[in-house]
């Protein structure tokens, strides 16, 4: 009885995959990490007065955002290797 349940249960699904880890992440982790990355540029360089510094490590954030986004995106480098293309195109 049991063992039917668990097969009836594993055949309703589309199959294994990362879709729900994926979304977990995109939905929890990411906001969370950018929130303490906030946090500790307002904390380490805001107070004292390292306007230049907090600026230079955000550009860095946003580099890492930028690659954030090409990892999770499925078709985000095809999309930017057309649109690079099509600025060289006569």
């Amino acid at each position: 009885m049991l063992t039917t349940a668990l097969i009836t249960l594993a055949q309703d699904q589309k199959g294994l995959g990362t879709g729900g880890v994926r979304d977990w992440i995109l939905n929890n982790l990411v906001p969370l990490l950018l929130l303490a990355v906030a946090l500790l540029l307002l904390w380490l360089g805001g107070g004292k007065g390292d306007n230049a510094g907090v600026m230079r490590r955000l550009a860095g954030v946003v580099v890492a955002l930028a690659i954030i986004g090409l990892a999770v995106t499925t078709s985000a480098g095809k999309d930017i290797g057309e649109w690079i293309a099509s600025l060289f195109r006569a």
